[in-house]
């Protein structure tokens, strides 16, 4: 079958990339094979997931851009790469508006359109879960796209409210290709509820840090739900929805079930992470022989491997801002760089644990869930959320914050907490973007207006023209 790449609904040339459309076979299959039997709808899944360990995407692009386009992270060596992002130039940004995620998408819909049908055949259980894993991950990569490409319902900018294009049906052959009109953030929030309440029920539960969380399970669903709650600023369902899932996970309001202490640094070196929830497993037929030196995590941010390019540190203003203690400092070794005065920093987050630069992506951690709840909590029930801090920093080797913190000094904390524990994992500049805050920088890079442009990434130029429906983003 012929490759066709569509694009905002027109049919493109075929050496073009292909963006919210996809008409592509999935790994050699026929539609046939595809849509009959059960085997072929997870050979689909499989192509969903495979997406999203792109580099484009989370292998890489989703890690190191959310943290270097704020204060986390800094170059440490000049190689062209990412230093748009340091200085947040024009159209330096986050770019997911491509045929990764899109194709994901088309994925996903192809199997939640299709799969029901009484010609599959299959253990309904089978077919049930595969289902549900759709649901789950439609839901990631539409929330991807909504905090990368648009603002969070009211915390809009002169009114401009538009997210991703919404498309739930799948597109098969080039004449189902249309024209669309970018939804708004809150029509695709709307919709990412109602996939993740249709998958809890599908997936089934897994323990935390257990092989299950390799695929979607109702643990990381109700967390995803709880961290689309608080984008969305809905608080109280923030917190009962990570209320929720602490309570069918086993986490304690003391921190229990957590990691402890002396254990955190080597979890980053384990499969799966011990406090993972939702896990993108890469093993080494998924790479090309260079892929691991040229793009992975640990070749850009460690130098642990000496043939690791290590043009990526943790900045200085994030390594100052750890207490002493907090062993999630240990995630960094002071190292040399040369051309750079002083230390740098190399991570120890990503260290390639299975060899040739390889290893897992933990996307959602239990952690999360304390921070989700003690952010949602921190206006009506500031002892609660001091609670639910002090439960994680007793397990990261740190004693309790003061009591009588509340109100914007305690969001402040929570906002800090996030900092040090998600560093390097891809959080930081959502955290500041949707609250509304300017984006901090380090060292003499300027800080980024909340109202200025760059607060939102471009849409490409190419989908532009091709699709005279599609806005671009203010300013570009």
């Amino acid at each position: 079958m012929i490759k066709t790449c569509v694009s905002m609904g027109l049919v493109a040339l075929p050496l073009m990339a292909c963006t919210d459309l996809n008409t592509t076979p999935r790994q050699s299959l026929t539609p046939e094979v595809a849509f009959n039997d059960v085997s072929g709808y997870q050979s689909v899944a499989n192509s969903m997931y495979n997406r999203a360990t792109s580099f484009s995407y989370y292998g890489q692009t989703m890690m190191i851009a959310p943290e270097i386009l704020a204060d986390n992270l800094r170059l440490v060596a000049n190689t062209g790469r990412y230093q748009g992002e340091e200085a947040n130039g024009d159209r330096d940004h986050i770019a997911i508006w491509n045929g990764v995620v899109y194709g994901g998408i088309n994925d996903a819909n192809l199997i939640i359109e299709t799969i029901d049908d009484e010609t599959v055949s299959g253990e309904e259980q089978e077919k049930s879960f595969i289902k549900g894993d759709a649901h789950f991950m439609r839901a990631l990569f539409y929330f991807d796209l909504c905090r990368v490409y648009g603002y969070e319902p009211g915390r809009e900018v002169n009114g401009f409210n538009l997210g991703p294009i919404l498309r739930l049906q799948p597109t098969l052959v080039a004449s189902d290709a249309d024209f669309r009109t970018r939804s708004t953030v809150e029509e695709v929030y709307e919709q990412i509820e109602r996939d993740l309440l249709a998958a809890i029920p599908l997936v089934g539960a897994v323990p935390i840090g257990s092989e299950g969380v390799y695929y979607a399970n109702t643990g990381a669903a109700l967390t995803l739900l709880a961290r689309l709650y608080l984008y969305w600023g809905r608080m109280e369902d923030a917190e009962a929805a990570a209320t929720s899932a602490m309570n069918l996970l086993g986490l304690r309001t003391n921190g229990d079930g957590l990691l402890e202490a002396g254990q955190y640094v080597q979890g980053f070196s384990r499969a799966p992470h011990p406090e993972s929830l939702f896990e993108l497993e890469l093993r080494q037929v998924d790479w090309s022989s260079v892929d691991g030196v040229n793009n992975s995590l640990n070749s850009l941010v460690s130098d642990n491997e000496p043939a690791a390019q290590f043009i990526i540190g943790a900045s200085n203003e994030l390594m100052a801002a750890y207490e002493t203690g907090d062993v999630r400092r240990e995630c960094w070794r002071e190292t040399t760089r040369e051309g750079i005065e002083g230390p740098v920093y190399a991570s120890r987050k990503w260290t390639g644990y299975k060899g040739d630069f390889l290893e897992n992506l933990p996307i959602i951690r239990a952690p999360e869930l304390y921070l989700i709840r003690a952010e949602a909590r921190y206006q009506n029930n500031p002892q609660g959320a001091r609670e639910d801090i002090n439960a994680l920093r007793s397990k990261r080797g740190l004693g309790a914050i003061d009591n009588l913190l509340s109100g914007e000094a305690l969001l402040n904390r929570i906002l800090l907490e996030r900092r040090l524990e998600f560093a390097l994992e891809g959080h930081r500049f959502f955290d500041l973007k949707r609250n509304g805050r300017d984006i901090s920088k380090h060292a003499d890079f300027l800080e980024v207006p909340y109202t200025d442009y760059r607060i939102l990434a471009n849409l490409p130029l190419s989908q532009i023209q091709l699709n005279e429906n599609l806005e671009q983003n203010p300013g570009y």
